[in-house]
């Protein structure tokens, strides 16, 4: 079959299209070979009630019975996912997957490439041991997040310059006063204070220079810098893991290669991998999608303005999809200091390092 939007050629019974996103046929359209009403096109049926400890596949029927606190579950005969939500267990329709790429041997490699990189750490993997290396499959919520940001900041460019002239006006007025006695007596006459207001409200001179000049210059350092209204606009696809004890595994401005993702098949992984299920289910995922986003986005205004005075982002989220990738996770002990590897099975590249 093939999707009616771009073309792509998917598996039967496919509920969506893994390229565009496009709707395709209900579960039951796809058995039956009949495509299902658009109004009920990619819609999830609710399989059983939240509190259920025992229920069917909605695909092939086996039985599934979830762990104490299981949110997110991968059918082990035929591989599709259920997800416990508001309403209840439902199946989910958008369930893709990266193929596993990267050996072990590869792996190895880049830890190693990554431990000893820098002139501080020369060595540094030959006097390490390894503790622990595997690959798994590990779900993660794919969440779409479009951001709008609003920055009021100062105009840089007119702030340098009116420092510099702060600046040059300083360095003539010092100079005035340091060839001018006349100035410094009259100041030791009335006062600092006096001087300073009464003097040169009336027009007093320091060094032949308006003493308003002075005073309205001291007091104006930095606050005549005009403000601006800047717009920060990103669209994110934001993975959140799927698994609260997997901190380690939670990407920061890493981005899987969604455009190699594909239809979620049990039958195409590795039997020595094993597919892990989540406790994090995706209105939670949503949450913490908004977090990330929210710091990228502080984390952007600031890297392209250094005077920002105010920043309000607006989000809006869409319904996500269940992505699992092929995880490889190390562990290294260096005399007592445990270093941590999390890389991508499918691109090779560091997801997390910590300890390093």
């Amino acid at each position: 079959m093939y999707c009616s939007i771009c073309g792509t050629q998917l598996p039967e019974g496919a509920a969506f299209c893994y390229k565009c996103g496009a709707s395709v046929a209900s579960r039951a359209g796809g058995q039956g070979g009949s495509q299902a009403p658009s109004a009920q096109l990619g819609a999830s049926q609710v399989i059983a009630p939240a509190g259920a400890t025992a229920l069917k596949c909605p695909s092939c029927g086996a039985p599934i019975s979830p762990k104490f606190g299981e949110m997110v579950i991968t059918c082990e005969y035929c591989g599709t996912g259920i997800t416990l939500g508001d309403q209840g267990w439902k199946d989910i329709q958008k369930h893709t997957m990266l193929p596993a790429k990267v050996t072990k041997d590869q792996v190895t490699s880049a830890i190693h490439g990554m431990m000893d990189k820098g002139i501080f750490r020369h060595h540094l993997q030959e006097q390490s041991t390894l503790e622990e290396m595997s690959a798994t499959f590990v779900p993660y919520w794919i969440i779409p997040v479009s951001a709008r940001t609003s920055i009021t900041a100062i105009d840089e460019m007119q702030q340098v310059a009116q420092t510099a002239t702060n600046a040059a006006l300083m360095g003539i007025i010092l100079g005035g006063m340091a060839g001018g006695r006349r100035a410094f007596d009259m100041a030791s006459t009335l006062g600092a204070s006096s001087f300073l207001t009464g003097g040169l409200r009336r027009g007093a001179f320091l060094g032949g220079l308006p003493g308003t000049m002075f005073f309205g210059m001291g007091m104006g350092m930095g606050g005549g810098a005009a403000r601006k209204t800047y717009q920060l606009d990103m669209n994110y696809n934001c993975p959140v893991v799927a698994m609260k004890d997997l901190t380690e595994y939670q990407p920061h401005e890493y981005s899987f290669a969604l455009d190699q993702r594909v239809i979620f098949d049990i039958s195409k992984i590795d039997k020595s991998m094993k597919v892990l299920n989540g406790d994090i289910g995706e209105d939670v995922a949503k949450a913490q999608a908004k977090t990330l986003v929210d710091q990228l986005q502080s984390q952007k205004a600031h890297e392209q303005h250094h005077m920002i005075q105010q920043i309000n982002t607006e989000m809006d989220v869409s319904d996500g999809e269940l992505l699992h990738v092929p995880v490889w996770f190390a562990r290294y002990d260096h005399k007592g200091k445990k270093m941590v590897f999390v890389l991508d099975g499918n691109s090779g590249a560091a997801i997390n390092s910590i300890g390093i």
